[in-house]
């Protein structure tokens, strides 16, 4: 079969895939139900932590921001990557490619920053709750998302527009890579490693170490309340234990999800990031293109973790789609006891 190109007028355009409609239509069925899904589940966490007042809280700041970005990455990033990715084809010009590159850069990093700052948020919750308000204010709050976005949009904007990401790679990248149609996230050996422990393994480590520690706490003051029971109150003494049992369970199950999601979705792209430049780029681009999309599902899965878990997000879920959130001090709404 005859090679397509890009562009067939130019000399260094870069080659399509060529793809039948029976691949590219599932593919786009996919790639659009997961921006929509990101789109509307961040979209429903803004809207109820805006509208209810009893969810203007520090720990919620720092959830609403942590939606905004994936919001903001179902809407100016996903589209443009989906047709790059079912297109094998940038038509949008090389200057929208790098600014389109640095979003997704800065998005993709604030979202995994907001992460490990909500963990740190849960530890002082879990492990210091008598001193929680008077570590976690509004100003800690203001400052971790002050850092979630202006260090990843730093790191992105610099990396992209003054080239840092083919640093030390120039020759490959202009002679094997570059070409008239592409768009493509390519790192230099340097570049690479760089990203990945900004991006992923350092807060990725953050995000381990502390919820271990909340896991060894929690099961520690399950153990605390089962022993309370145990010495006072002796007739119920099996049913504390299986209240105790129970807990135990419920935050490993939670720590579990959590982190899994995160890994399962990230670890891939990272990993081809740090080492696909000391292997002479073997990996194929088709592949890191997939795992770029796996990496996306975090920002589909974040609201669903961080909120579906809540009651309060439910109810107030429950009320945006009824449409009761326009009736008069519906922002008033107890959506849980205080």
């Amino acid at each position: 079969m005859q090679a397509q190109y890009c562009y067939e007028s130019l000399n260094r355009s870069c080659e399509k895939n060529g793809w039948s409609y029976s691949i590219k239509i599932p593919m786009y069925v996919f790639m659009v139900s997961t921006i929509l899904a990101t789109v509307a589940g961040n979209l429903a966490v803004i809207i109820s932590i805006a509208h209810f007042k009893q969810l203007h809280t520090p720990t919620n700041y720092l959830i609403v921001s942590m939606a905004t970005v994936d919001f903001l990455l179902g809407t100016l990033v996903m589209p443009y990557s989906m047709v790059r990715s079912v297109e094998s084809c940038w038509y949008f010009g090389e200057l929208f490619c790098k600014l389109h590159t640095s979003i997704d850069i800065m998005l993709s990093t604030a979202s995994i920053f907001h992460l490990s700052f909500i963990s740190v948020d849960r530890y002082y919750a879990v492990c210091d709750p008598l001193r929680y308000k008077t570590r976690m204010t509004a100003f800690t709050m203001v400052l971790m998302i002050f850092i979630s976005w202006m260090v990843p949009a730093i790191f992105a904007f610099c990396m992209v527009f003054l080239e840092l990401n083919i640093k030390g790679s120039e020759n490959y990248y202009y002679n094997h890579v570059s070409c008239s149609g592409g768009c493509f996230v390519f790192f230099s050996e340097t570049a690479g490693l760089v990203s990945s422990m900004l991006s992923f393994y350092i807060p990725g480590f953050v995000m381990l170490c502390v919820y271990g520690k909340i896991y060894i706490i929690a099961r520690r003051q399950a153990r605390s309340i089962r022993d309370a029971t145990n010495q006072n109150h002796f007739q119920i003494t099996l049913e504390g234990k299986q209240v105790s049992r129970n807990q135990e369970r419920k935050a490993a199950k939670t720590l579990g999800i959590v982190m899994g999601v995160f890994l399962i979705c990230w670890s891939p792209f990272f990993f081809c990031t740090a080492t696909d430049a000391f292997m002479n780029y073997i990996i194929p681009p088709i592949v890191i293109d997939a795992f770029v999309w796996i990496g996306y599902l975090n920002s589909t899965f974040n609201p669903m973790v961080y909120a579906f878990f809540y009651m309060w997000f439910r109810r107030a879920l429950k009320m945006i789609v009824l449409g009761k959130v326009f009736k008069i001090d519906s922002s008033r709404t107890l959506l849980y006891s205080e």
